[in-house]
């Protein structure tokens, strides 16, 4: 028996544009900015000698039937070589699913570092990540969350496509920066890629705010440009619209992760109490993430 754990972080996007009109699922992508968290996700994977192969999935220790993106992860693995084995996956998340945490992109990409260590077929991390980003547009779950989530920190994304395909410039920021967010409910990433309507708008103002975000590659750049990016594209619900009328009247600027029902920022520590606030009365603490920056991207874990 054989056994690997690897980590990916959560990434929130602030802004991006869709880059797929080509058939090279490794050139599909988009250009964007983001940031990666320190909470993402955990997988373990365990396998053994078999007659043929088998699978079983668990999310946060129960088991699952509706996990697309890990099956596709997977088959993409096996068919490397020629072993038949019993794979179990494990998936510990530490945000949640469908709320705009690039939740998916985290599990595909820590699952492909973990199935490339218990299979040793010797790609290296770049190559299996690239199978995490192929596995995710197959899937119309993401197009550059696992190249941020490969590269971490707080990231623009200037030519689309898989790691070490795609490339991607750093924003300054420091140690002291906090991201912290209010989740209020999910977005279907799928169903709002096939809008032909917000795929126009996405396109047109996500091009041009990146433009902008690239003149000026600061945090309060990408914040105010994130935060315009969500007013252009007019995907703001009611309900966010009241948090964020209340923490612009408390000058820190807010924007919604893309996809998901929600608010985030990141700010210096100081202001910590301030929008948690103001976050408390809209949600449950629960729905509060606060967390650090990770500026290291995905990784293998040692037992």
């Amino acid at each position: 028996m054989k056994a690997a754990k690897a980590f990916a972080p959560a990434h929130v996007t602030g802004i991006f544009e869709i880059c797929d009109a080509t058939d090279d699922l490794r050139k599909k992508g988009s250009r964007g900015a983001g940031v990666c968290i320190n909470q993402g996700v955990y997988t373990k994977v365990t396998l053994e000698k078999s007659s043929k192969n088998r699978m079983e999935i668990w999310v946060n220790r129960t088991r699952s039937s509706l996990a697309e993106v890990s099956e596709t992860v997977a088959g993409l693995f096996l068919t490397e070589t020629n072993a038949r084995v019993n794979l179990k996956i494990e998936h510990m998340f530490q945000v949640p699913i469908g709320e705009g945490f690039g939740a998916s992109g985290a599990g595909a990409l820590s699952l492909a570092l973990a199935l490339n260590e218990a299979l040793d077929l010797g790609l290296n991390r770049v190559e299996s990540a690239q199978k995490a980003h192929i596995a995710e547009v197959l899937c119309k779950t993401g197009l550059g969350t696992v190249s941020a989530e490969t590269s971490g920190g707080l990231e623009i994304r200037t030519k689309p496509g898989a790691p070490g395909i795609g490339k991607i410039e750093k924003i300054p920021i420091s140690n002291d920066h906090l991201f912290v967010s209010l989740s209020l409910g999910c977005l279907s990433t799928k169903k709002a890629l096939s809008s032909q309507k917000l795929r126009c708008l996405i396109n047109k103002w996500g091009r041009k705010l990146l433009t902008r975000i690239l003149s000026k590659p600061d945090l309060e750049s990408f914040l105010t440009s994130s935060r315009e990016f969500a007013e252009r594209t007019g995907i703001i619900p009611r309900r966010i619209r009241k948090v964020l009328k209340e923490t612009d009247a408390s000058t820190i600027v807010c924007s919604m992760p893309i996809f998901g029902k929600g608010i985030f920022t990141i700010l210096k520590k100081s202001d910590l109490e301030k929008i948690v606030r103001v976050f408390k009365k809209y949600g449950p603490m629960e729905n509060i993430i606060v967390s650090k920056i990770n500026f290291e991207g995905a990784k293998l874990i040692e037992d």
